[in-house]
């Protein structure tokens, strides 16, 4: 399994771009930068995008792949909980601000939304899929398991309080929200992200609570703070001998 990492930030400038991975050119779980990131051939490549929550860091080329698929007769398959579809359909893709491409073109959309359920397993495009609740606002993280048996879970946005997510997943690799310095730990708090600080105690619980560390991928950091950020989580990855490797924008992670 490849997970390009297409965007690794929570903010766009020339050199950063928003959240997303890219698994095997076939399966994006999230949408900051999936068009943005991709040429046009490759986007042609995607089936299907899964979608953590709503915010516009995480959805935004949601509206970009449709209108680009709309060019070339193919549809997009885009699954989240339903009250985050509901938002994209309601906010984003609503015939105001872009049009309504899960019902254009006519003969054939170029969006189609697909409904999931939090904990209930489900297959896409031959992997296995289980969505698990994070602390964010509406947010789940994925994890992804490939007919070999090779698995990574995305958080998604999270803050602290993972407790009952790490007790449903057991990857190989975890690519984790940490979005803030120390130093910004209240505003980390009250916006629910992590911080270094916060990340640390919650790669300690995943210890306790399953019996090892996977590979760690911090990601979602703000650009203009990254070199805090990183001097900070090496100091935390030291200390609990954790496998640590920074997101960035077109590495790739295998599995």
């Amino acid at each position: 399994m490849q997970i390009r990492v297409l965007g690794a930030h929570n903010i766009e400038s020339a050199t950063s771009r928003m959240t997303c991975l890219l698994v095997d050119g076939v399966l994006a779980v999230d949408a900051g930068s999936l068009a943005s990131g991709l040429t046009f051939s490759e986007q042609e490549k995607v089936r299907s995008i899964l979608v953590t929550h709503r915010h516009y860091d995480h959805v935004k080329d949601v509206a970009a792949m449709a209108i680009n698929f709309s060019f070339v007769e193919r549809n997009i398959r885009v699954y989240g909980e339903a009250d985050t579809l509901k938002a994209v359909s309601d906010h984003l893709l609503d015939g105001v601000v872009y049009p309504d491409f899960s019902r254009l073109p006519a003969a054939n959309p170029a969006l189609t939304y697909c409904p999931l359920e939090a904990l209930k397993e489900l297959e896409v495009d031959g992997y296995t899929v289980l969505p698990v609740p994070t602390n964010h606002v509406a947010t789940v993280g994925y994890q992804v398991t490939s007919r070999e048996g090779r698995s990574f879970f995305y958080t998604g946005d999270t803050g602290p309080g993972l407790l009952s997510c790490w007790e449903r997943i057991s990857p190989e690799l975890l690519l984790i929200d940490v979005t803030l310095p120390d130093r910004l730990e209240k505003h980390a708090i009250a916006t629910k992200h992590l911080c270094p600080r916060l990340f640390g105690e919650e790669l300690a619980l995943f210890r306790k609570v399953r019996g090892y560390l996977p590979r760690v991928v911090p990601i979602h950091m703000s650009p203009q703070l990254e070199d805090e950020i990183r001097g900070e989580v090496e100091r935390v990855a030291r200390e609990l001998g954790a496998d640590v490797e920074f997101a960035r924008e077109d590495m790739t992670l295998s599995l």
